[in-house]
């Protein structure tokens, strides 16, 4: 396993982070128990993995808890999240003080690493400003939380608008952010900014449907050629990226054109299969992809913003 420095925040953390959410919740969604799942985050502690993302509405930080025990916990890095609605804003301290509280109990700690206001949209950004933030410093300066965070929607925010505009203002220590072969929109809109401020950068959907599902890939890049958003030759747009000296799979190319992203520090990957789990980690330590193959994937999707990969 390779380690970098997280931004600013100096913490030394796995390339290769585990998602306890996304698709499978670390198999909870196909009827997996907590032990099944807890084994899962185990199997990446041995594969060297220190870095965990889960979050309050994922419904796993009970399953974190109990793969941590027993553990030393300054050996693992926590990041979790809480949503804000803006249809019931009656008392945000109140209520993140109560969610974090919660948490910590589920984890079985004393404090979060790193902790992100969740999946916040651009009309959102002005009230995780002025009612949020202020209640993650008190938290912070009371030992609670290490490192204050923001996570985009990425579904709802495919340019960034929400990160764009707040990175700059160097309120986050780190931020979580929408990047792969298909939107690469973060490279020019995120990135920048972020290696400017050193903010720490975590990258979701590194991986998604269209990537280890050969038809959805098909169909996605279709639709983007009959957009006139990119173009190319043949059935298998991807074609050219697979092969010997090349990637061995869409979904190894998916990973490693990611981890060597300037200004990414942690790809997230997230399965419930310990097999996959392996796979994917194994592809996101590989070296980078061949520079005529990323050198194309860049230029080939270079104007698209407009899909996330699923």
């Amino acid at each position: 396993m390779d380690y970098v420095k997280l931004g600013r925040t100096g913490l030394k953390v796995s390339v290769a982070g585990l998602g306890c959410g996304g698709p499978s919740r670390l198999g909870m969604r196909d009827g997996a128990s907590e032990e099944q799942c807890a084994g899962i985050i185990r199997r990446a502690f041995d594969l060297g993995v220190n870095f965990l993302d889960t979050a309050e509405v994922y419904g796993t930080e009970g399953v974190v808890g109990r793969a941590l025990k027993g553990m030393p916990r300054d050996k693992v890095v926590i990041s979790t999240k809480k949503k804000f609605p803006l249809d019931d804003p009656k008392d945000p301290e109140g209520e993140t003080r109560c969610s974090i509280e919660q948490s910590l109990r589920l984890m079985g700690t004393d404090y979060i690493d790193v902790y992100h206001v969740h999946g916040v949209e651009p009309s959102e950004y002005d009230f995780a400003v002025k009612n949020v933030l202020p209640v993650l410093v008190k938290l912070r300066d009371e030992g609670k939380i290490r490192f204050i965070a923001v996570s985009e929607a990425f579904v709802d925010d495919m340019t960034h608008r929400m990160l764009a505009r707040g990175v700059p203002e160097n309120h986050w220590d780190v931020i979580m952010v929408g990047f792969n072969i298909l939107n690469q929109s973060a490279a020019r809109a995120v990135f920048p900014k972020t290696l400017a401020k050193d903010v720490g950068t975590l990258v979701m959907f590194a991986e998604r449907k269209a990537f280890s599902n050969p038809k959805r890939l098909r169909e996605v890049c279709a639709e983007l050629k009959q957009k006139k958003l990119i173009d190319y030759d043949g059935d298998d747009p991807l074609a050219f990226a697979v092969g010997p000296g090349k990637a061995s799979s869409f979904v190894d190319a998916a990973y490693r054109f990611c981890r060597y992203q300037p200004g990414a520090h942690v790809i997230l990957t997230g399965t419930g299969s310990a097999e996959h789990l392996k796979q994917n980690i194994e592809s996101i330590n590989k070296p980078p992809l061949p520079d005529d193959v990323a050198g194309r994937l860049r230029e080939m999707f270079k104007r698209v913003d407009s899909v996330t990969g699923n």
